[in-house]
């Protein structure tokens, strides 16, 4: 083996955890996780099969931690894996997997698919069969705090704007706030006006909130890669900054992500508990509409669908919120066939959408997107993660569909009753 592949498979055998070795031992070979993969669905290809993605990773298991395996590997039955086979693997776990999580939810027996398919990118990420977008997206987080690079100044200058826009001021750095919200650097660079609905919501409800000048940007790049020393170091980030201003909340903004390693991920990859509560802008403001602080007047009677975001629904339970809020701002808001917890992916969760060399793959994938709104025949599709948003769009584009996609929190802010 190479250095780098002694490495991976190192960190393959390191990885091999009960639930790993209890998942490939309970597989029944069934193959029901095929039909849940979008990218089997639209490409018709068994190598997209969930599953069968973590071959290389069920090799080591069945090497190093079976008796059966290890009778075999030393008479020769099991070949090593080699450097050549982790390249080939590499598009399967990152370019056709965005961890939606919709395979562990027909697996028959439980098996948690997403959660194996983490723990396999972290031997990938070791072993350097990373893809260079994703790469890419890590080091500029490590160097800036931002995967687009977005730094404390073009925050600043996009505060300046939504405070001219909105006539309202933006708190950044305000100790003892009750919330302190984040924004990933889609939001603060593609769609602005996020922070501004923020202000005007606030504003409304009389909530006690602020920015942090050390630690604005949720999007957290070591887990879309696999690699947990550094999605500890991103969220080691905000929880500093979080303390430092003494804070009650931590608002995880429209990124599916971000809540799932902030809200559910952290506390395990810092190894304590937070001082704080993350709560997630869908319920929050759902939690405020409840307790009537926040009141709508007319609302959009176009038709509209909401598409929901994975790691936001499926993967973190934020499912009847968004409905709610839905239902106070849109007249005409119809469901898709399958929606809610079994709804499908914008093709572009996971690193995907940062990895240039799946961006055929990703476009394929998004047919089954595709067919769902042109059954429903809308021309405005709402979300709640600003990296569902900017991929529906580019890929709206290229199949030439008219229809717009708004962000939530934005349509509330539109219908506050003055």
């Amino acid at each position: 083996m190479t250095a780098s592949l002694e490495k991976g498979h190192q960190a393959f055998r390191a990885v091999m955890d009960a639930p790993i070795a209890s998942f490939f031992s309970s597989c029944v070979h069934c193959g029901i996780c095929a039909d849940a993969c979008l990218f089997h669905t639209e490409t018709g290809d068994a190598k997209y099969t969930p599953i069968y993605k973590l071959e290389p990773l069920k090799r080591v298991w069945k090497q190093e931690f079976t008796l059966l395996g290890k009778l075999a590997s030393m008479i020769g039955f099991y070949k090593p894996i080699t450097d050549a086979e982790l390249e080939d693997w590499s598009e399967l776990v990152y370019d056709s997997c965005t961890l939606c999580g919709r395979c562990s939810m027909v697996c028959p027996v439980g098996n948690d698919i997403t959660y194996m398919v983490r723990k396999m990118r972290e031997g990938m990420a070791a072993s350097g069969h990373a893809p260079a977008g994703v790469i890419g997206a890590v080091k500029r987080t490590i160097n800036s705090g931002s995967p687009m690079e977005v730094t404390l100044k073009a925050l600043l200058a996009q505060i300046k704007h939504q405070e001219d826009d909105t006539g309202l001021t933006i708190p950044i750095d305000q100790k003892g706030s009750d919330y302190m919200a984040l924004l990933s650097s889609m939001e603060i660079i593609n769609y602005p006006e996020y922070l501004g609905s923020l202000a005007k919501i606030f504003n409304k409800a009389g909530v006690s909130w602020t920015l942090s000048s050390d630690a604005f940007e949720a999007t957290n790049a070591g887990i879309q890669i696999g690699a947990s020393d550094i999605a500890r170091e991103i969220v080691m980030r905000i929880v500093d900054a979080a303390e430092k201003l003494q804070v009650k909340n931590v608002i995880s903004p429209e990124c599916g992500h971000a809540f799932t390693a902030l809200r559910w991920e952290g506390p395990n990859l810092i190894g304590r508990p937070y001082s704080f509560n993350v709560i997630h802008i869908l319920e929050l403001l759902d939690n405020l509409r409840a307790d009537g602080k926040i009141k709508t007047k007319g609302g959009d009677s176009e038709p509209l669908t909401f598409h929901d975001p994975c790691q936001i629904v499926r993967r973190g339970g934020v499912v009847q919120q968004p409905r709610d809020l839905l239902n106070m701002v849109a007249t005409d808001f119809r469901e898709m066939t399958e929606h809610g917890t079994m709804n499908w992916c914008c093709g572009g969760g996971g690193g995907v959408s940062a990895n240039e060399r799946a961006d055929e793959l990703k476009l394929l994938a998004f047919k089954k997107k595709k067919a769902q709104i042109e059954e429903l025949g809308v021309h405005k599709m709402v979300t709640a993660c600003a990296n569902c948003r900017i991929v529906m769009e580019g890929s709206l584009e290229h199949y030439n569909m008219d229809v717009e996609v708004v962000g939530l929190s934005e349509m509330v802010a539109e219908y506050l009753e003055e």
